[in-house]
């Protein structure tokens, strides 16, 4: 109980954590007056960024960077601090502010190959119940505690704590926690018994598999606090007789070997993985595919993936969102993350509370859960306090990864930062709540089945439900590689084929005329290429298939029902598909096709064909060339070959479709502009966003953006995003209840000292947990006419509660910010008393 108890506090103190740092988030030497703000009519008659350049530098250390902001020479460092020590010196210091994130987690990926390895070795993760057994070795308290300094909450979950769905599913959440707390006896007990079945021996304190020592590789990410979480996990199994060998590693060194490493090789066994939700996710269905199955990514650790059938088809089918109602989505989630546990494939540990450093001089908008790293709106926010222009020094922990490419290319956090800023999505998440806005989009209709649980927020769009969605017969379904063209919904479903969604998306008006950085327009072939690529990919019958895609690409096949163009001008584009999400603004997210330079990825296609380069890492692997990369490296000599070739011969790929998409002249034209690109940019990388890429410096690590000056938009189309308004909660209430006896608990909710608008808070839940930590009770809080928010417990529910200690928990979530507010309150029951001159027999 008085670890249930901590775990409720632990999470209550995440949210005095963020009142605690949030305060002083500017802070400026007395005296110093407040910089003047720039006048609002500047910003509204610029166009695009509202800074001129940007430049990235490579820097791991943040109290060195720190340091680089305080002295001038720097203004964003990109990674949130985790450090105490550091944290307190940004929050003293007074040129410095700073913005809170909660999406960062830390997790222990155990390699599941096995369970010999290629050199003959054992590998003891390759069995689920020692990866269970993790669970119970490992004190996530510690590791928060002292490891993190309080900068931390526990995690055991594929569920951020910080997202809506924990909160929704707190019981099932709650349960789980305390099946696997901290019990290394129980692991030794089970970890000794499935090593005993795999034929190992200890002998002498020391595991031994035929007469060697049982090794393991723990790979170690340096650049924080990880490092010290690699050398406790490492502690944990010395003490279990295990032969440790650490190695540490920097990010780009620990891919090679985790991420595009043969996990049969041998080189590792278990790594220090870190994980960042760049924007607030609403839905977490897709993290038991995204964690635990082949269907998550490309790389060979993944594809080694081997789920047990149960949880493999609970999780594809939450991938679809394969569910009727909202109550059979709950039933299949916290099947899901018992499985998941079981499993254990990742062994969840904290998730953080993270500090990104900035200049008090520089302002921009930063994600609640991806802070700025994760961000989709800090190249829209992003200024000087007090001009317009100027050149923004930004410091980041790793810069060109992996190789740059929009098919498959890096997914690192950093390099996908700076993408980030050289393309424009037609939507772009809030990154207070994530729910989406429309960038490149006037409006949308979504359609659903009757009964499809489907909400709508936001009145940019539109939500109808039908009782039948029937898919028109000229909406494309499928590729024919052999012919070349799309197939329809009634070549390949002459019966009819039916859907449980429709989206109609239509653009802004002239989405069609606006311009790449290289100064082509952008044409319809832009829109429809990346389908056919997507198709042929996952084709055996293309010389383009990828083994790697083919996973991802059968879930999406799956739900998949169709899409046409309605109309080109305006553009308005029709999907069709059997997937749901709660949120209709996500469902448009997820279903508006976006633009990709047809021309530039005409080289890829055709260097992937030629067998010289690849897309993605599996295959760069699997046919022993380079990954493809359109920013740096041997791949750029390549793709000067192949815009000569494709540029002399006026090569459109799949012509017999794309044709009627391009403009006459278009295709030497494109390539005209990409060789003029090339020449004055050194790189291939072209995109539409408020900048571009200027310079590329892989030896020095160091990429410069400038300004887009042709972008469309005001330039402060985005700043109305600054300060999440996160409820504040103070709960009172008895701290001693007769059993049998009437409970009322009090729950203020407020913001900065006003009380929090009623009709912006969704849903104040409680749960009732007993002396035993068993949940006796959960309900909803009723508001008073003054606004306060009351829990009323009848007679006979304290009763039901027996003599002890007892916890009530309150989570508060609201429409303004998607991050539940938690509040605990510790009470006992005690049998009842009497009154002092009563009596009773004896």
């Amino acid at each position: 109980m008085k670890k249930l108890i901590l775990l409720m506090l632990a999470t209550a103190l995440l949210a005095v954590a963020y009142l605690f740092v949030s305060d002083p988030v500017d802070r400026r030497p007395a005296g110093m007056p407040d910089a003047v703000p720039v006048d609002p009519a500047d910003l509204a008659a610029r166009r695009g960024a509202l800074v001129d350049q940007i430049v990235f530098t490579q820097e791991s250390d943040p109290g060195k960077v720190t340091g680089m902001i305080e002295t001038g020479t720097h203004h964003v460092f990109g990674q949130g601090v985790t450090s105490v020590t550091v944290f307190n010196r940004i929050r003293d210091s007074q040129q410095a502010a700073y913005d809170m994130s909660y999406g960062f987690s830390v997790e222990l990926t155990l390699n599941p190959a096995g369970p010999e390895l290629a050199d003959g070795s054992l590998n003891p993760f390759h069995v689920p119940a020692i990866r269970e057994a993790m669970n119970w070795l490992l004190d996530r308290r510690h590791v928060a505690e002292e490891l993190y300094g309080g900068l931390a909450v526990p995690r055991y979950l594929p569920l951020n704590t910080a997202f809506p769905d924990y909160a929704r599913l707190a019981d099932v959440a709650r349960a789980l926690e305390l099946r696997y707390q901290y019990d290394p006896a129980r692991a030794e007990r089970i970890i000794t018994r499935e090593m005993e079945k795999l034929g190992a021996e200890r002998r002498g304190g020391q595991w031994l598999y035929q007469g060697q020592p049982v090794r393991l590789i723990v790979l170690i990410r340096t650049e924080d606090v990880r490092q010290r979480v690699g050398d406790y996990v490492a502690n944990r199994l010395e003490d279990l007789g295990f032969r440790v060998e650490r190695r540490y590693r920097a990010a780009a060194e620990a891919s090679r070997l985790w991420l595009a490493g043969d996990p049969a090789g041998g080189q590792w066994h278990l790594y220090t993985g870190g994980w960042i939700a760049t924007t607030i996710n609403r839905d977490q269905v897709d993290q038991f595919s995204f964690y635990y199955t082949p269907r998550g990514r490309p790389e060979p650790l993944w594809q080694a993936y081997d789920p047990a059938p149960e949880f493999d088809e609970i999780s594809e089918r939450l991938q679809r969102r394969d569910y009727s109602t909202w109550e059979e989505r709950q039933q299949l989630m916290a099947r899901a993350l018992e499985l998941a546990m079981e499993d254990s494939a990742r062994i969840w540990l904290v998730d953080q509370l993270s500090v990104s450093p900035r200049s008090r001089e520089v302002e921009l908008a930063a994600d609640m859960a991806g802070g700025v790293s994760g961000s989709w709106l800090w190249p829209y926010t992003i200024r000087f306090r007090d001009r317009v222009g100027g050149t923004v020094v930004f410091a980041l922990p790793g810069l060109l990864t992996e190789p740059w490419n929009p098919v498959a290319g890096s997914n690192w956090v950093f390099d996908s930062l700076i993408m980030r800023s050289l393309n424009d999505l037609p939507l772009l998440p809030d990154p207070f709540t994530g729910l989406y806005w429309p960038q490149r989009i006037e409006s949308a209709l979504v359609t659903v089945q009757e009964d499809v649980p489907v909400t709508r927020t936001h009145d940019w769009l539109a939500l109808e439900t039908a009782p039948e969605i029937r898919v028109p017969e000229d909406a494309w379904i499928a590729w024919d590689v052999e012919k070349q063209r799309f197939l329809t919904a009634g070549e390949a479903h002459p019966q009819g084929l039916t859907a449980r969604t429709r989206t109609r998306v239509h653009y802004e008006e002239d989405y069609l005329q606006r311009r790449w950085h290289d100064g082509s327009q952008v044409s319809l072939a832009d829109l429809v290429l990346p389908w056919i690529l997507s198709f042929e990919r996952a084709s055996e019958d293309s010389p383009l298939y990828d083994p790697s895609h083919a996973p991802s690409f059968q879930v999406f096949q799956r739900h998949f029902r169709g899409w046409r163009i309605v109309s080109r001008d305006p553009l308005i584009i029709e999907i069709y598909s059997d997937q749901v999400f709660p949120d209709a603004e996500t469902i448009v997210a997820q279903r508006t096709p976006s633009v990709q330079p047809w021309h530039v990825l005409a080289l890829g296609v055709r260097a992937e064909r030629t067998g010289e380069l690849a897309f993605s890492s599996h295959q760069a692997d699997r046919q022993r060339v380079d990954w493809l990369s359109l920013v740096a490296g041997p791949s750029l000599r390549v793709l000067d070959r192949q815009l000569e070739q494709a540029g002399g011969q006026r090569w459109l790929p799949w012509e017999g479709t794309l044709g009627g998409l391009v403009r006459e002249g278009e295709v030497l034209a494109r390539y005209q502009a990409l060789a003029t690109w090339r020449e004055r940019r050194g790189h291939f990388w072209v995109g539409d966003g408020p900048f571009y890429l200027h310079d590329v410096y892989p030896v020095e690590r160091t990429v410069v953006l400038r300004r887009n000056e042709h972008f469309p938009d005001p330039s402060d189309k985005w700043l109305r995003f600054t300060r999440p308004e996160i409820p504040e909660l103070d709960l009172d209430g008895p701290l001693v209840v007769d059993a049998g006896g009437e409970a009322e608990f009090r729950l203020e909710i407020t913001f900065q000292g006003e009380r929090y608008p009623p009709e912006d808070i969704d849903l104040v839940q409680y749960l009732l947990f007993d002396s035993r930590g068993n949940l006796a009770r959960r309900g909803e809080a009723e508001p008073d006419e003054a606004g306060t928010w009351v829990v009323r417990l009848s007679g006979s529910e304290t009763a039901a509660l027996g003599a002890g200690a007892n916890s009530l928990e309150v989570a508060v979530t609201t429409g303004r910010v998607a991050l539940p507010a938690f509040a605990s309150h510790g009470f006992a029951t005690v049998p009842e008393r009497r009154a002092a001159n009563g009596g009773g027999a004896d």
